[in-house]
């Protein structure tokens, strides 16, 4: 089975495919790769063009439209007034500029976001009409910043309506990718963000299965609501705190920190003590079979790696030298055999986040993107959320 390979073998087996034909796979269903349908694996424009524009503006989705993506993801928030617009969080001052606007000075507050009191200015306390008075920005510092404050915040309205016109324009169908956005908070402010989703798709016309739609959450109850009241495609996000040096995947969240990192935050308010490693059992993929399409697991799940620590300090060394110690040190180990025990149950597989960077690489891919695309790919993913739409599709 191509899950034992080893990871060579994996990016071998890729590079000999790269000169096949590679349309979409809504023109060519058959595909060199073995996903679940037949058919190429769905590229996802994560947050828009986030790579090269501010996120979740109407410039970002359409020019990750125009790169190829076959899927943009909006995240849902809610505002005071009950409309739902996208953004990564409720939090605003990571990818507005709400902090420089000295007429919501004031609305700066404290809220428990997944157990963490945060301080911010939230969509939440804010109308329509003002949330219209922001301007996004890059959230990396890393990224080009020159586009700061000259995007305004859409609605998921806007998003919609934007998508349809670019497929017209293109000939193309783009799909949707939302996700509702830490539903527990929403809804303990009596704000059904939800109902809303199911709405905006309903006026749409894209409240069915055969919508070019994923709905997409971290918590499961809001997800089984909306399977009971709609047959729109379901995803159900999969988390972890972090990666230990040896590879394996760590739930255990410390004090302090997010808990939704390690566990759907809705189930810990319910009490229930299972955290997402749950999904990846028979048993747990026989759960999400009850309630949704697929599972959306963060990269490690599918392709874990170790860190090297010779100095026995039970920290990665700083491996390639560069005074800093991220990915780029770490190394892949052999892939899980989650995607196949998905695939036995009729599950999709679509994994985050995949982007360019060199200190988001691992040695392996030899600070070449592409090759972690090609490894995942060889796997039979089904789908990805990437930055960086182009790269995706080029190796693709």
């Amino acid at each position: 089975m191509i899950l034992k390979n080893t990871f060579l073998a994996l990016a071998t087996l890729l590079v000999m495919g790269c000169n096949q034909d590679d349309s979409s796979s809504e023109t060519t269903p058959v595909s060199k790769y073995p996903t679940l349908t037949g058919k190429n694996p769905l590229i996802v424009a994560h947050r828009g063009a986030s790579g090269y524009l501010p996120e979740h503006t109407l410039a970002g989705y359409t020019k990750a439209i125009e790169l190829g993506a076959d899927f943009i993801e909006p995240d849902l928030v809610m505002t005071q007034d009950g409309v739902l617009v996208v953004r990564h969080e409720p939090m605003l001052s990571g990818t507005t500029n709400v902090s420089e606007i000295p007429a919501f000075a004031s609305k700066k507050t404290t809220k428990n976001i997944d157990g963490v009191m945060v301080e911010d200015w939230f969509a939440s306390d804010f109308t329509l009409a003002e949330i219209k008075q922001l301007k996004a920005k890059q959230a990396f510092s890393e990224r080009s910043q020159q586009y700061n404050n000259l995007y305004e915040v859409p609605t998921f309205a806007e998003v919609i309506a934007l998508v349809k016109e670019k497929s017209a324009q293109m000939r193309k169908t783009i799909g949707i990718y939302p996700e509702t956005k830490h539903p527990a908070f929403h809804e303990a402010l009596n704000l059904p963000i939800s109902d809303k989703l199911l709405e905006a798709l309903t006026v749409a016309g894209w409240n069915s299965k055969s919508a070019p739609v994923f709905v997409q959450s971290f918590e499961v109850t809001n997800l089984q609501y909306i399977r009971s009241k709609s047959t729109v495609k379901i995803i159900q996000l999969l988390s972890c705190y972090d990666v230990a040096l040896n590879g394996d995947l760590i739930f255990e969240v410390p004090n302090g920190e997010t808990i939704s990192y390690g566990k759907p935050y809705d189930w810990h308010l319910q009490g229930d003590t299972r955290d997402y490693s749950y999904f990846t059992t028979e048993a747990g993929l026989n759960f999400v079979k009850t309630y949704a399409d697929g599972i959306g697991p963060w990269k490690p799940f599918i392709i874990s790696y170790k860190g090297t620590d010779a100095n026995n300090d039970m920290m990665a060394d700083d491996m390639n030298a560069d005074g800093k110690i991220n990915d780029a040190d770490k190394t892949a180990l052999e892939p899980s055999n989650l995607i196949e025990k998905a695939h036995a149950k009729g599950l999709q597989v679509h994994a985050y986040t995949f982007r360019n960077e060199s200190r988001r690489l691992l040695s392996n891919y030899h600070n070449n993107p592409i090759l972690e695309y090609q490894a995942f790919y060889a796997l039979g993913l089904d789908g990805l959320f990437t930055d960086f739409t182009d790269t995706a599709v080029l190796a693709r």
